[in-house]
């Protein structure tokens, strides 16, 4: 699993992707609704992927390790 930043195709702002998840759909909302509380920011689930609203790879992969889920953080 992957936790990375994108910018493209968001007029510059970045959100926090997460992708590689082998949820169903009612656990991606689910855990993606415990992650954009633990950050105070928005997001949503697209196409599988969740996406968070902001800068927050450090955080999350800090979350996803406490919950025993195996996630690398990518790119720069």
């Amino acid at each position: 699993m992957r936790v990375s930043r994108q910018t493209q195709g968001r007029a510059g702002r970045g959100v926090t992707v997460i992708s590689g998840l082998q949820l169903t759909a009612a656990e991606l909302e689910a855990l993606a609704s415990e992650l954009k509380r633990r950050c105070g920011s928005g997001g949503t689930v697209r196409d599988g992927v969740i996406e968070i609203q902001g800068e927050h790879r450090d955080t999350l992969v800090a979350e996803l390790a406490r919950r025993g889920i195996a996630a690398k953080r990518a790119g720069g």
